[in-house]
Formats: C-alpha cells, structure tokens, sequence
C-alpha cells in the first residue's frame, strides 16, 4: 500500500532535524510507482520532496543519485548554468530509506514543447554542453564509472549481439549497425562527463531557459551522444536549435556526434526486443518485431543522414519521431532518471527482490556507491531515449505519468 502524504511528512521530521511542516500534499500517484513521494511546505518557507524506493531498482536508483549529487561539489555546480538538487537528509524505513532533498524552482514540458521555442531549445543545448565541459577527474574521484570511446562500442556491440541471438534481429539491421560499430571514424571521440539519463523529464524550465536538472543517477564519463539522442525524435520545430547550441557551445571536434546519437536511438527498439525476451513476454517481444521490421523499410525508402559511409540510408529526424514515439519504455536500468518532480513510474509487475537496509547518517553509504558503479556499467548497454513518447498510447505503457 503506498504511504500517505501524512506518513511521509512524519519521515521527514525524523530525516531532518528540526524540520517544521507547514502543509504537504503527495506527489505520486500512490499506485505501485517506483517511489512514494510528497511535497513538504516547511515553516521556514523551504519546500521539500520526500522519496521512499518501493522496488529495489528505484532502491538503486537512488543510491547512485546520492552519490553523483555528492560528487557534485560547490565547484562543479559553479561550472553550471543551472540548479542541480541538494541533498537534506535521510531515515530508515521498512528496510529501505526515505531521502530528502531540496525541491528547485521550474516548470516541466514535454520534449515536444521544450523544442517548440527557440529560446528554450538554445538554451537545452548550452545546458548539455556545460555538462559536457566539467573536468572529468571528480568522476574518478568519487568513484563514478568512466568509460572510453572503444568501450562505448563495445557495449553498444553487446547489444547488437544480444539482440541478434534472439533471432528476431531482421539481418538488413544487424549488417547495418555492424557496419556503424566497424567504421572507426565513428568512435573517435573525446569521452567526457555525461549525465547519463537525459530526458525532457530531466529539465526543469524558468523564464525561457534550463533554470535545473535532475536525475543524475547516471552520472559517468561517457559517449556525449547518449544526452543528445532524446532531441532527435522531438517533434518542436526548434529541435535543430538545441543541437546547432550544444555544438556551438562545445567547439570540438566531433563532427560524428549526431550519427551516433541516431545509432542509440535505432538501438532503442533493440532494447524493447531484448526486454521481452528477458521477461518471455511474447506480447512486447511481437512488437518489438513489428517496429523492427517498420525501421527496415524506413530505412530502405530513405537516403539521407547515414549512420556511416557504408551503412547505407537512415532515418531521418522525423522518421525516428513517428518511430520511437510508438516504442513502449522498457524497464528502467538503475541508471535511468526517475525524476525527483515525477514520482509515480510503476514497475510493480516487473521489478522484485529485498531492500538492502541502507540508514548511514552521512547519506552516502557504501552500498551508494556500489549502486552507483553499477548504474554506470550498463549505462551505455541499456540505452533510453526518454521524453519522446510521454504521452503516447499505441502500446502498453510501463510507467505511467505522475501529475
């Protein structure tokens, strides 16, 4: 039973200490979500948000948050154009832990209307590049994974690979992503600090601009591609504004950034095949097919943006809208956002196992940063592309919307 808004209130006074409730009301939908949440009006006027884990991957989940949130320092922060959240406190609960954290100021859109304002969307790209631009030694520091170009192909190769052995890859995508991972020029890159799980339900919006982002569970050094895939199925007219921005912003060399990004986002119905055939749901593993099948005629009827030289037509943005908009999300890896301001996703029928009992009074334990290391390890294996079908009905839906 999810716990009321009351309940957690009550959790809160107990996590911070000398915290006065002036009004709180919940913030999830209270049924079988991945969290229970509330939002807590303080006497002091601070506004909080109290999360309690249901599931053992939003129990990881959250770990691995605490720890890039940690690793985020007051310096690092300071290389930032916006508000990153800051941890209050914690208590123990029913083998699990309630976290609380700071609740920051914005509004939040869908990837449709964030790239629908030119403003906004230049702003979205200069947002992701200035996480780009921090130094990569605070990851090592804090024990985040990090990753290099050659092992960002490798684990996309391992999802090839996996998705060929079930025997429903058509053979006209396999050649076609074996093509992409062989062409070297492709994988040149400069790893730098990603945020790992950005989604438009990662951003939050004030005055026309990135005013926060949240959901850094993700946080590695890794294949910069992986933030900007979300902007290549959003439908705004701006969508190309944000990524002219990033580039602009970045001023580096890789001029294969886009294609990779397209890459992931083609991997993406990889990754809904290989979570039916995990789950032996033969339902999600049947359209799973269709769209993969769908993706082989697009790609044979068009000629333009190739994934490489030799890799023959591809998509093309509005393609992978139409796409990826019907593609159900698969169950979310550790490190994929669960966002502190949407709170009600629910993997009840899918996620089990025991709570490790984690009450560290410093926040973060080493079980933190065990779930952090290992959110990071498949970040680039399990790979999302979040935001571009918030709203989209054709198939059944894993998580459902929480306000």
């Amino acid at each position: 039973m999810a716990r009321s808004h009351l309940t957690l209130a009550a959790l809160a006074t107990s996590a911070v200490s000398g915290l006065g409730v002036a009004r709180t009301r919940r913030h999830s939908s209270g049924a079988h979500g991945l969290f229970d949440s509330a939002l807590i009006v303080c006497t002091d006027d601070r506004t909080l948000i109290i999360r309690v884990p249901n599931t053992q991957a939003a129990e990881t989940e959250q770990s691995a948050d605490l720890v890039a949130l940690r690793a985020l320092t007051a310096g690092n922060r300071s290389r930032l154009p916006f508000d990153v959240p800051d941890f209050v406190g914690q208590t123990p609960v029913s083998g699990t832990r309630a976290i609380v954290y700071e609740l920051l100021d914005g509004d939040m859109f869908d990837a449709d209307a964030l790239t629908s304002h030119e403003g906004v969307a230049g702003s979205i790209g200069r947002a992701i590049a200035a996480i780009h631009g921090l130094p990569t030694a605070f990851v090592n520091t804090a024990g985040l994974p990090q990753q290099s170009a050659e092992e960002c192909r490798t684990a996309v190769i391992e999802v090839i690979d996996q998705a060929a052995n079930t025997g429903y890859l058509p053979a006209a995508l396999l050649r076609r992503w074996e093509t992409a991972t062989d062409d070297d020029a492709l994988w040149q890159f400069a790893p730098t600090v990603v945020h790992g799980t950005m989604s438009a339900e990662s951003l939050l919006i004030t005055d026309d601009s990135v005013s926060g982002v949240l959901g850094w569970s993700g946080l590695c050094v890794g294949d910069p591609a992986r933030d900007l895939h979300w902007l290549l199925s959003a439908r705004g007219d701006a969508a190309e504004t944000a990524i002219v921005a990033y580039t602009t912003a970045r001023q580096i060399g890789d001029s294969r950034i886009t294609q990779r990004a397209m890459l992931y986002a083609e991997l993406e119905l990889a990754q809904w095949l290989l979570h039916g055939t995990a789950t032996r749901n033969q339902s999600i593993v049947d359209d799973a097919v269709v769209m993969l099948d769908g993706l082989v005629e697009t790609v044979h009827s068009h000629s333009t943006h190739p994934l490489s030289p030799d890799t023959g037509p591809i998509l093309g943005v509005s393609d992978v809208e139409t796409m990826l908009n019907k593609t159900p999300r698969p169950p979310r890896a550790p490190d994929q956002d669960a966002s502190m301001h949407t709170d009600s996703y629910n993997f009840a029928d899918l996620e089990s196992g025991e709570f490790a009992r984690l009450n560290d009074d410093d926040g973060v334990t080493e079980s933190d940063q065990t779930a952090a290391s290992s959110a990071g390890d498949d970040a680039t294996g399990p790979i999302t592309l979040p935001g571009t079908g918030a709203t989209t009905d054709d198939h059944a839906r894993i998580r459902s919307s929480s306000e």
